[in-house]
C-alpha cells in the first residue's frame, strides 16, 4: 500500500506548530479516514470534528493544501494524484477562530447569521391546520438551498472576510437571506434583505471562491447577485455599492465604456469624493486618471443598448 504523510497544523494551549504523521492507505480511503487512523493509532491528542461521514453534517470541513474540502468526501488517492505528492498539509478552516488543532469556533458565525433572520416569516393566510402550502414551481425556486450544510467551506475561502470581517457577513448568511427572500411563503422578504444590505451585501469582492469551494455545488456569489437585483427592484439603493453599480450601468448604456473620472463622484457624491483628492492626484501623476478625458461612445453603441433593453424585458417576464 502507498504511504501518505499528513503535515497537520496544530494549535494547543495558544501554541501553534506543525506535526507530521505517516501511514499507509488504500484506494477509497478519505482524508477523514486518515485523521481517524492517526487519532486511534498514532496520536490520541489530535482534535478534529466529524459526525456523519457521508457529506451530510458538514462537521469535518478543513483545508488541504490551502483548499477547503469535506474530509469525509475527499479521497487521499485523488489528492495524491492532483498534487503529485505523498505529503499533504492539513489545516483548520480559514476565517474562523481556532479552538484546538482542526476544531474551529462556530458560535460567532451562527450569531452573525441571525442578523438576516434565517427563518420563515409565514403569511397570515397560513395556520397550524393548513400549513404553508406552495406550488411546485415556487418550491423549485428554493429547493436547492436545503443542500447548504453549514460546513464553512465558503467562509474559509472568502477573500472579503480575510481582508476585513467587521463589515461583511459570511457567504452562507447571504445564501440563507436569499432563500427566504425567494420563498413564496414568506411574508416579509425585506426583513431578510435589509439586514443583508446593512451587513455588507455590496462589499463582496467577486472572487467567487465561495462558489468554487462549496462541496454541495451551491452558488453563494450568485445569491449575493440576486439579493442586489432585489435591492434595486425594491429601490433600496441608498448605499455606495448600489450607487456604484448604477453608475456602471449608466456608463455602459450611454457610451459602452466607463467614465472613470466621474465614477467616484457618481458613487460617493461630491462631498465624500473631495476627501479623496489626494488619491486622485496620485493617480493623475502616474497617468491612471485624466479628469479632462471625456470618452466618446463606442462604435455600435446602439447594439449594446439593445442588449441591455432586451435583458430588462427578459427580467420582467
Amino acid at each position: 500500500m502507498p504511504t501518505m504523510t499528513f503535515t497537520i497544523r496544530r494549535f494547543v494551549e495558544a501554541k501553534s506548530f506543525s506535526r507530521d504523521y505517516s501511514f499507509e492507505y488504500m484506494a477509497g480511503n478519505t482524508v477523514l479516514d486518515g485523521l481517524i487512523f492517526i487519532k486511534e493509532k498514532l496520536d490520541p491528542s489530535l482534535a478534529f470534528t466529524a459526525s456523519c461521514r457521508n457529506g451530510v453534517c458538514g462537521a469535518c470541513a478543513l483545508r488541504v493544501n490551502g483548499q477547503a474540502v469535506l474530509a469525509c468526501e475527499t479521497a487521499i488517492e485523488s489528492l495524491a494524484a492532483r498534487y503529485h505528492s505523498a505529503r499533504l498539509t492539513i489545516a483548520p478552516l480559514g476565517n474562523f477562530t481556532v479552538l484546538r488543532d482542526l476544531v474551529v469556533d462556530w458560535q460567532p458565525k451562527l450569531d452573525r447569521m441571525k442578523q438576516v433572520k434565517p427563518w420563515l416569516i409565514p403569511q397570515d393566510a397560513f395556520s397550524a391546520d393548513t400549513g404553508c402550502r406552495q406550488s411546485q414551481t415556487d418550491f423549485d425556486k428554493i429547493r436547492g438551498y436545503t443542500d447548504c450544510i453549514l460546513c464553512g467551506a465558503c467562509v474559509s475561502e472568502c477573500s472579503k472576510l480575510a481582508a476585513d470581517s467587521a463589515d461583511f457577513l459570511e457567504p452562507f448568511a447571504f445564501v440563507k437571506a436569499q432563500k427566504y427572500v425567494a420563498d413564496s411563503r414568506d411574508d416579509a422578504p425585506l426583513k431578510h434583505l435589509d439586514p443583508a444590505i446593512q451587513a455588507g451585501l455590496w462589499r463582496c469582492m467577486h472572487c467567487e471562491e465561495c462558489t468554487a469551494k462549496c462541496p454541495k455545488s451551491l452558488d453563494p456569489a450568485e445569491d449575493i447577485a440576486k439579493l442586489r437585483v432585489m435591492a434595486f427592484k425594491k429601490a433600496m439603493v441608498n448605499s455606495a455599492g448600489a450607487q456604484h453599480a448604477q453608475a456602471f450601468y449608466e456608463d455602459i448604456n450611454d457610451i459602452g465604456r466607463l467614465n472613470e473620472a466621474k465614477l467616484a463622484i457618481r458613487t460617493d457624491g461630491i462631498m465624500k469624493s473631495l476627501t479623496r483628492v489626494g488619491l486622485a492626484y496620485r493617480l493623475m501623476k502616474v497617468d491612471k486618471l485624466d479628469p479632462f478625458h471625456l470618452p466618446e461612445p463606442i462604435k455600435n453603441i446602439s447594439k449594446v443598448q439593445k442588449i441591455l433593453k432586451a435583458a430588462k424585458e427578459a427580467d420582467k417576464s
